[in-house]
């Protein structure tokens, strides 16, 4: 490791032993970067330097920026990080927002100050917030105004927070107040290729999240590997789409990608497949990151809507039915470039050109990284074997101090939770996920935490909740509820729980089906047997369509 500019060593110290590293794989020339990097200076300020800052950066119905624009909004911002709150290089902020210029700004101005990003979801309630505030010590928090609501309840949970910006409103001592007063200039922080820039928190499959930590050099490598080799985008690409800037899926497709090609991109605070085919045709976007749910909604429109500067299309957050690809394809004329990535790799390392895709395939390895199938003792199975997919590349996992590093990386591969085949081309065809997170319209969505959240209704006894197989989301929440002896099951009943779990966790994340049952599959131990609950949902599922 380079020396750091961490003045604040907290990721460093909390990084797992070199031992539980996998192995990272730069040996293409693209992957081949020098000790010292600030990756926002790749992003933003050498597009200034070129001469190029007049070009459009980030378009959203609100306003527009210029790179030139952006790269003074950026330097402001580190300025009252560094002059008013304090910061110091590897010191941590909170992220909290909609997808919009002024998150972007925030976002890199954290980077170039050599601070470390924790992005937060908007959807998360006080707990899920607080949660990361402590693991990863985080100091200072920036947020849009109209969340503050949640960060003022997480921030009494928190301790070690010291300073809340808000923006987006009239206060005095909000951000467009700060940065009005501070200087436009500001020099990127000297940080190493591999000092600590991101800690991305997965959504917790089993217990709770995990901290995946990124480093500036990581931030080049997925441009470099995923979207030079195979998305293939150029500086007059517009890019849109729907996946949260919290998501690292949003994050690369609707950020990184872009600005590491000098192209420019559209930002919507709300991206659903009603708002996305109108935004397509208004702001004439070429590329587009959204799910399978999302495209499959879509069609149903595409007949209302001028879709026709749309270029490459990318489908990613779940499987991408065959159905859906020939249907897109049909109604298009474009084939939609499926992939798989994890918050522990940052991004997509398994996908396809357009050129080269198979129809019901994921795809190949993306060029830098390497990809096989594996047994339960992590031995390499032949094309044709279903088994556990393994990883690695110019990225991978290092969790935030957290003994589960040792079930993720093994033998230096990143073992991802998936299970595929690959075929004897080298093609790799998922099957399912290998634990208990659900998938829904694009949303990973830990069943242990929603019957944590269901657990704290005073009605509820036990319960089990699972995904159950649905057609237009991919899947649904489904819990199995076991009630204490003075409660009965009733609509009224449904419609309470499910209210109380939008309370206590993001609302996206509540039961949509709920069952009442006398007793749920357990093992000798007491341990509940999720997969009895999904054979069921899936049984009970199937004959919903035959009937």
């Amino acid at each position: 490791m380079a020396h750091t500019a961490h003045v604040d060593t907290f990721t460093r110290d909390n990084l797992p032993p070199r031992d539980q590293w996998p192995a990272f794989l730069l040996n293409r020339p693209e992957l081949q970067y020098p000790e010292r990097l600030n990756c926002a200076v790749a992003f933003l300020d050498r597009w200034v330097d070129e001469g190029r800052g007049n070009e459009p950066c980030l378009i959203s119905p609100a306003e527009t920026l210029t790179y030139r624009e952006l790269q003074e909004r950026v330097n402001r911002i580190c300025n009252v990080l560094v002059h008013r709150f304090g910061l110091v290089p590897g010191n941590r902020v909170l992220l909290r927002s909609a997808n919009n210029p002024m998150m972007v700004a925030a976002y890199l101005a954290v980077l170039k100050a050599g601070g470390v990003v924790v992005a937060t979801m908007p959807l998360l309630r006080a707990r899920e917030i607080a949660f990361p505030l402590n693991k990863a010590g985080i100091g200072i928090a920036l947020c849009d105004h109209r969340l503050s609501d949640e960060m003022e309840r997480a921030r009494v949970m928190a301790p070690e927070l010291r300073h809340v910006a808000y923006w987006g409103s009239d206060r005095p001592d909000g951000l467009e107040a700060l940065i009005a007063e501070a200087s436009p200039e500001f020099d990127a922080v000297d940080t190493a290729a591999d000092d600590v820039c991101l800690i991305a928190f997965t959504s917790g499959t089993t217990g709770e999240p995990k901290g995946t930590m990124h480093v500036h050099r990581d931030m080049l490598a997925i441009c470099d590997a995923y979207s030079g080799n195979v998305l293939r985008p150029e500086p007059t690409d517009r890019f849109i789409g729907s996946p949260p800037l919290a998501f690292t899926f949003g994050l690369g497709g609707l950020v990184l990608f872009p600005m590491r090609v000098g192209a420019s991109t559209v930002l919507l605070e709300r991206a659903g497949p009603d708002d996305l085919l109108p935004a397509i045709a208004q702001y004439g976007a070429t590329i587009c990151f959204t799910a399978p749910t999302a495209y499959r909604a879509m069609l149903a429109k595409l007949e209302n809507h001028d879709f026709s500067s749309l270029r490459r299309c990318v489908s990613a957050g779940e499987p991408l039915p065959k159905d859906t690809f020939d249907s897109w394809r049909n109604a298009t004329g474009l084939k939609l470039m499926d992939g798989i990535g994890a918050t522990e790799m940052l991004h997509i390392f398994i996908a396809a050109t357009e050129e080269e895709i198979r129809p019901g395939a994921t795809g190949r390895p993306v060029p830098g990284y390497e990809a096989r199938i594996i047994d339960d003792e992590g031995r390499p199975l032949p094309p044709g074997s279903i088994g556990r997919l393994a990883v690695r590349g110019p990225t991978g996992c290092r969790y935030l101090a957290d003994e589960r590093q040792r079930k993720y990386v093994q033998n230096g591969w990143n073992v991802t939770g998936d299970t595929y085949l690959m075929d004897e081309d080298g093609f790799f065809w998922y099957q399912a996920r290998s634990d208990d997170m659900i998938i829904s319209a694009g949303y990973n969505i830990a069943g242990p935490e929603v019957e944590a959240a269901l657990l704290t209704h005073p009605a509820i006894a036990e319960c089990g909740v699972v995904g159950a197989p649905d057609d237009g989301r991919g899947a649904v929440v489904k819990a199995y509820v076991v009630l204490r002896s003075d409660a009965r099951p009733s609509a009224e009943l449904t419609k309470a729980l499910q209210d109380h779990v939008k309370a206590e966790i993001a609302p996206y994340k509540y039961p949509r089906l709920i069952e009442y049952v006398d007793a749920l599959p357990r093992t000798q131990t007491g341990k509940l047997q999720r997969f009895q609950l999904r054979q069921l949902a899936a049984q009970q599922s199937h004959e919903t369509i035959i009937s």
